[in-house]
């Protein structure tokens, strides 16, 4: 579920779980803390800021994820899931999975976005005119450090069989193919059985007396 540098993950199912009340405290939003859901504020890499997205950015996001999802997925999954995933489906999806999402911005416009939903990345997607700029191994490394602030040790992913650009791209970052497996997709109909290699790594919680970003080059806000 990715391409050159930035997709993974065909949620199965965890657009719906985007609702539930309560997954993101607010202040924690301030600089330095993460919330609940392990995002924090604001922080930049080499002109890439990181933040937590914000309802005004789901039309990009969407537009990104389709975009992305099309260019990683199509000749490598069944057909009944490419008939449900029309731009008009991201649209619908993106609003629902703000409280879920961090998103790169370069130059003040949406560069590409990740989706962590507990242990799980799930969605990195990053536009085709921002690839091999940085801006996928920025999202990947903040995606790694939102599932350690969640208290988890190991980050997994589902990466859709047939795209070796992608494969390539995770193990270049450290990520280890843990085999093949059915990967659930959701859809209106119900899941969709999609045939995924299942990548994990190790990931570790700040310490007490380091900040919390684990991005080489960023410095944390007081």
């Amino acid at each position: 579920m990715t391409e050159e540098e930035g997709a993974t993950g065909e949620g199965p199912g965890r657009s719906e779980r985007a609702e539930e009340p309560g997954r993101f405290e607010r202040d924690g939003r301030a600089a330095g803390r993460a919330g609940r859901d392990g995002r924090s504020g604001p922080r930049e890499r080499a002109g890439v800021e990181l933040r937590p997205a914000r309802p005004e950015d789901a039309a990009a996001v969407a537009r990104i994820w389709h975009a992305g999802w099309s260019d990683g997925h199509l000749g490598h999954v069944p057909g009944a899931l490419l008939a449900v995933r029309t731009p008009e489906s991201f649209a619908l999806r993106a609003p629902r999975r703000v409280e879920d999402t961090v998103v790169a911005v370069v130059a003040g416009e949406i560069a590409g976005f990740v989706m962590v939903v507990d242990d799980e990345v799930e969605q990195v997607y990053v536009a085709a005119d921002h690839r091999g700029t940085g801006v996928a191994p920025a999202l990947l490394a903040e995606a790694e450090r939102v599932v350690a602030a969640k208290g988890h040790r190991r980050a997994w992913l589902a990466v859709v069989d047939g795209n070796a650009r992608a494969r390539r791209f995770y193990e270049r970052n450290g990520w280890r193919d843990e085999g093949l497996f059915e990967y659930l997709a959701a859809s209106d109909s119900g899941p969709i059985r999609v045939s995924c290699h299942r990548y994990v790594k190790p990931v570790t919680a700040p310490g007490p007396h380091l900040p919390g970003p684990h991005l080489p080059g960023v410095i944390a806000p007081e």
